[in-house]
């Protein structure tokens, strides 16, 4: 079911693959919520839902974002059968910004350290694997600032729908 004031079809879906660190995903539930993308979390979690961090980074703005979570990878996809799955990893070769972003895009990310799995990026749904540039020597950029980067670069090559 929507969240009020939001589109009832996301024109992007973030998906966290096994998150670890609930302040991440409740800044990511803000994130879903400010930009009317749908998160969905892929199980396992590290985390209760109902964890006092993920609620605190979150705010007042659960009940403002769309979240689904899922047993599996393949089901969170299964979930969105006709989605681009695009998968960020600090080991892609491709900018997240040489593509261009339908609606229904799926932006997936990995958990916190470690990212996405081989099996994951190998999955047979990845369209593409991307990457955020940063400096020479750095690990990575932290999960749900990727997510922000990434999402808002969607959502303006989408006109900012909705906005």
């Amino acid at each position: 079911m929507p969240a009020p004031d939001q589109p009832t079809a996301p024109f992007a879906h973030i998906v966290y693959f096994e998150p670890r660190i609930p302040g991440n995903t409740g800044s990511a539930i803000r994130l879903a919520a400010v930009t009317g993308a749908r998160l969905h979390l892929v199980e396992p979690l590290g985390f209760d839902l109902s964890e006092a961090k993920l609620k605190r980074a979150g705010l007042d703005y659960h009940d403002l974002a769309v979240m689904d979570v899922h047993p599996s990878l393949d089901a969170a996809l299964d979930a969105l059968p006709d989605a681009r799955v695009f998968a960020f990893s600090t080991r892609a070769t491709t900018s997240y910004t040489d593509v261009t972003y339908a609606p229904g895009d799926v932006l997936l990310f990995g958990p916190e350290p470690t990212g996405l799995p081989e099996e994951v990026l190998a999955h047979p749904r990845v369209t593409d694997q991307l990457k955020i540039p940063m400096l020479p020597g750095r690990r990575s950029l932290n999960l749900t600032n990727s997510a922000s980067i990434a999402i808002y670069e969607a959502w303006r090559q989408t006109g900012f729908a909705g906005s």
